[in-house]
């Protein structure tokens, strides 16, 4: 987008926040870049010029600026709707891939040389992947900076930096200020009112959590998203308590919790980790799992074009996919929730992670293990599960080809290349292969015609109820099959579709 210069000064001049993150607005005079919306006069269209990328604008010189706060935008919906190399690469960067592995560790795990990646990235965004890893790290950094109380040697190994110098250099680059600075200004504005709020957030009291504020594209109907959550959660994984959704998170560098509660204009975002390194790729996840980079209006737009749908849009507009912190943990769960109600699931997975789950302490609540990894699960004896023979067989072929890497589910997973290699193991049949890419996978275009809920919302509506005729329907819908599946489903009663009342799920 940020090649059509006309569109982009119409966004910055009706400041225009369903564009953040789609582009930065880079003004030559005063070398400072901001999002679309920022709030101070626009300049003149003479003086500003475009990027797709915050890592762009820092690479030509620009700094951030301190008033809308450019690198906290949410982030571009074009990574998610897309499976190709460079969105890959953007969801791996996101993860926090490059600080680990590197670049020849990024392009290992697409498959394509660093030269290649490189290439690609700078095409579409402007830098290259050290350049938008730095970004990120620079965005760690100032988080880390304005809400805990950690010295600055922690913050900078924390955010990845592998030197202070390197982490001072690249702060005062980027805002203009030095870490301290930073902090100063951070404590001024929450003494004064004029700072991000934190004392209603989920788990305030925890000693040495993290409390963040995840933007979002507005509007957002938190209704199935976190109803979804917590009507499957995992006694011991997940839970709903006061008012939020917690769970378990199996990191790198060692494990932490999140509680996670939707308000007005965000997300809010409590974090306990064991190890402040993950912090990247642990905010990663969570905005994963509630689908926060989603373009909703683009998404409602397109489904409204359906006279049968419209109503539905029309009436609780911003529905997200909810999705899932682990590719490979949504699999299993999925093959125990094949043919069985929710409670039933719920159920079978609970005895999983008693079985095999690392245990955990959690002095907030009723969280008390991780869900199993593949290979912890690898050796499970199946004349232990109380499945069926042929489910039996179903989980435990998909969990040795998680375990042995044959399967491969994650971030950098090519999707319709994972339908085929899914489709290969028995047992795996089209409603379990969709619904792994809709919410392992992130697909927002994958499509359960045969899901019971999806044909009765269908027949209710006037919609084709057979799913020959309905994906056919369909295909008008695409490529946000997904969410169109989010709307059928909230003409059910079933507690998926509500968000939770205080009485909580444990």
């Amino acid at each position: 987008m940020h090649t059509d210069t006309e569109r982009c000064v119409r966004a910055v001049r009706s400041k225009d926040a369903r564009f953040d993150g789609w582009f930065f607005t880079a003004v030559l005079t005063t070398r400072i870049y901001c999002r679309p919306s920022c709030p101070v006069v626009p300049p003149k269209a003479e003086n500003m010029t475009f990027y797709p990328s915050a890592a762009a604008c820092q690479q030509a010189g620009f700094r951030a600026c301190k008033r809308c706060r450019p690198d906290t935008s949410p982030g571009s919906p074009e990574w998610n709707a897309r499976a190709d190399a460079v969105a890959r690469a953007m969801r791996l960067i996101q993860d926090g891939v490059v600080d680990r592995e590197g670049v020849p560790g990024l392009a290992a795990r697409l498959g394509y040389s660093t030269r290649q990646i490189e290439r690609q990235l700078y095409a579409e965004l402007g830098a290259g992947p050290l350049a938008l890893a730095r970004a990120q790290r620079a965005q760690t950094a100032r988080l880390l900076i304005e809400t805990t109380g950690l010295p600055m040697a922690d913050v900078a190994f924390a955010a990845g930096f592998s030197s202070i110098r390197t982490f001072n250099d690249t702060v005062r680059e980027v805002f203009a200020l030095s870490p301290s600075d930073l902090r100063t200004r951070a404590a001024a504005r929450t003494r004064t009112g004029a700072g991000p709020r934190t004392t209603a957030d989920p788990g305030a009291r925890t000693p040495g959590a993290i409390t963040l504020r995840l933007p979002y594209r507005a509007p957002l109907n938190p209704d199935n998203l976190f109803g979804h959550l917590a009507a499957t959660a995992v006694p011991g994984v997940e839970e709903w308590r006061d008012g939020a959704y917690r769970r378990t998170l199996s990191l790198p560098y060692g494990h932490g919790t999140v509680a996670l509660a939707p308000r007005a204009d965000h997300i809010a975002c409590r974090l306990s980790l064991t190890d402040p390194r993950d912090l990247t790729l642990a905010i990663s996840r969570c905005r994963r799992l509630l689908d926060l980079d989603a373009d909703p209006v683009a998404v409602d737009d397109q489904l409204r074009g359906d006279p049968l749908l419209a109503p539905l849009v029309d009436k609780a507009p911003g529905r997200r996919v909810p999705r899932t912190v682990d590719a490979a943990e949504f699999a299993v769960r999925a093959v125990l929730g094949q043919q069985v109600s929710t409670a039933a699931a719920r159920t079978h997975a609970a005895r999983l992670v008693t079985a095999h789950g690392t245990p955990v302490d959690d002095p907030e609540g009723g969280l008390t293990h991780l869900f199993p990894a593949p290979e912890a699960l690898a050796a499970l004896d199946p004349e232990t599960l109380a499945l069926p023979r042929s489910r039996r067989t179903t989980l435990t072929t998909l969990i040795g080809a998680l375990a042995d890497g044959t399967l491969r589910l994650g971030l950098d997973s090519d999707w319709d290349e994972a339908r085929a290699r899914l489709t290969e193991l028995p047992g795996f049949g089209p409603w379990t292969i969709e619904v792994i890419a809709m919410r392992g996978l992130g697909d927002p275009d994958a499509f359960l015609p045969t899901d019971l809920g999806v044909r009765r919302a269908a027949a209710h509506l006037g919609l084709p109820s057979t799913p020959a005729a309905l994906t056919s329907r369909a295909a008008a819908w695409r490529p946000w099959r997904a969410y169109a599946v989010q709307y059928l489903w909230a003409t059910d009663s079933h507690p998926i579709n509500h968000l939770p009342t205080e009485k909580a799920l444990r």
